[in-house]
């Protein structure tokens, strides 16, 4: 179940959400009764940047296409307007 926060609670219990936060997991944080904001501990960020491949190896990692690889395109005749 996901903790949910308003903002104004968060505030001034700050060290409430950070502990939860550590110990049972994202906190989340609304204002004006909108999701905002959610506080995870610094080792749940870490996993979830840093499972991402930079742009260069993301491109290499694609598949590749054959010489023969052609394109085709919609047949899409333009619409009737009265000028």
């Amino acid at each position: 179940m996901k903790t949910v926060w308003k903002l104004q609670d968060a505030k001034s219990r700050f060290s409430k959400v950070v502990q939860d936060a550590l110990t049972i997991g994202p906190q989340h944080i609304t204002r004006r009764g909108v999701e905002a904001v959610v506080v995870v501990s610094h080792r749940e960020y870490e996993e979830l940047i840093s499972n991402k491949p930079d742009f260069k190896d993301f491109l290499l990692s694609c598949p590749k296409m054959d010489l023969n690889f052609e394109i085709q395109r919609q047949k899409d005749y333009p619409r009737d307007m009265e000028l």
